[in-house]
Order: structure tokens, then C-alpha cells, then sequence
């Protein structure tokens, strides 16, 4: 079992270096690249204006995130949320990179390079010159996009997980392991109990009959080849 965290963020702007925050994160937990229903999602009060251009991109006003938790205060179980797993986003440097700003004004060491797996260069990788943003990616694999009116961290990350799921390989629709209920069935892996023995079978008279029949009707059939 390989388990992996999917996961966004929602800014105040574009450049952490310039004293820009988060004021939403989400995370999913996935399970053999599959997402099990297990989440984290936090607003913030980011303790600074939002700019007007973030705004319009995810609709979160200064007014929106007042009174809402600190980073300070989410961090522990954000952190505890992403483990020591395998960190996925879409322009995952983006958000490593406001994370680690976050986590330097704690004094909490960087996340670890090695963990991201970035989808954005995936999806360049396997489509190169086509568009490759969220929503490019969605139409592509035929994602419903209805509900994603402005970004939203927690949907970006549900849209995301679909489209990670294709980028990796993709899964047979339809396909369920669930009762007439809906209820996810488990799965019961077979394991074989001591060495195989060879199982002798033998016709009896009747079949070795219709099979004799059978190569009558044949032309020279290679079974009763000398």
C-alpha cells in the first residue's frame, strides 16, 4: 500500500518573497494513488490584504478570512496530515514554496524535494504545446467542471485527483467492487495454501466417444496424425 497526499493552496497573491500568504489550504489522502475520502482543508486569516487580481481568481476577500484561524494554528495538523508521504500538486513548486514560507516563520525546516511529484510537468511530459492548467486537463479527460466556478482549494483538489488518476494510468469506469447497495465490497486476494499438485483428469467413455466423433468429421485432423 503506497499512500501519497494531493494537495493545494489559495493565496494572497503570487510571490511568498514579497510577503504574500495562504488563506486556504486542502489536502486529500490517497491510497494507491486512489483518493480515500480522508481530507484536511483550513481557511486563514492570512494577517494581510488579499490583492484584488487573487480575488477574482478565487473570490476571498480581506473581509472573507477575518477571524479565521493563523497558520500558526493549523500547521501542527496540517503537517500531521501530510506525513512523510509523497506530496502531490498541480505547479507543485508554487505551493512548496508558500508552504515553506509558512513553515519558516515558524521556524520549521522546508518540505522535502524529493516528495513532490508535480502534475503540471506530467501532463506537459505527456501532452507537449497543448494546454495544461486544471481546467485544459479536465476537459481532456472529460472531468465534470460545473462546480468550479472560482479556484477553491478543497474542489481544486477533488478536480486534481481525477486528473492525477488518468495522468497515471487512468482506471476502468464503471468498474466497482460494490454490492446492489453501494457499499464497497473488500477485496479478498487468493494465496496459495502449500505446493501446487497436478490434478489428473480422466474421460470416461461417453466423451471419449464424442470426441472420436468429432475427429471423424475432421480431415485428417492432427490429433490422429501417425
Amino acid at each position: 500500500m503506497t499512500r501519497s497526499v494531493l494537495f493545494d493552496t489559495e493565496t494572497t497573491g503570487l510571490d511568498p518573497a514579497t510577503g504574500d500568504r495562504i488563506l486556504e489550504v486542502a489536502a486529500l489522502e490517497l491510497v494507491n494513488d486512489l483518493p480515500t475520502g480522508r481530507h484536511f482543508h483550513a481557511l486563514i486569516d492570512p494577517q494581510r490584504d488579499v490583492h484584488e487580481d487573487a480575488v477574482r481568481v478565487h473570490g476571498f476577500t480581506t473581509a472573507h478570512l477575518r477571524g479565521k484561524p493563523r497558520f500558526v494554528e493549523v500547521a501542527a495538523e496540517l503537517l500531521e496530515f501530510l506525513g512523510e508521504d509523497r506530496l502531490v500538486a498541480h505547479n507543485a513548486p508554487f505551493d512548496f514554496a508558500f508552504l515553506d514560507a509558512e513553515l519558516a516563520l515558524l521556524s520549521r525546516p522546508p518540505l522535502d524535494r524529493a516528495r513532490m511529484v508535480d502534475t503540471l510537468a506530467l501532463a506537459r511530459a505527456r501532452f507537449p504545446g497543448l494546454p495544461n492548467s486544471l481546467d485544459a486537463l479536465c476537459r481532456r479527460f472529460g472531468i465534470d467542471l460545473s462546480a468550479r466556478t472560482t479556484h477553491n482549494a478543497l474542489l481544486d483538489c477533488r478536480l486534481l485527483a481525477e486528473v492525477y488518476i488518468e495522468l497515471t494510468g487512468g482506471r476502468q469506469r464503471g468498474l466497482s467492487l460494490a454490492d446492489a447497495r453501494g457499499i464497497s465490497l473488500p477485496l479478498i486476494a487468493y494465496r496459495q495454501a502449500g505446493p501446487r499438485r497436478p490434478r489428473l483428469i480422466m474421460p470416461d467413455a461417453a466423451e471419449l466417444a464424442a470426441h472420436a466423433a468429432f475427429l471423424a468429421r475432421l480431415s485428417e485432423p492432427l490429433w490422429t496424425a501417425p
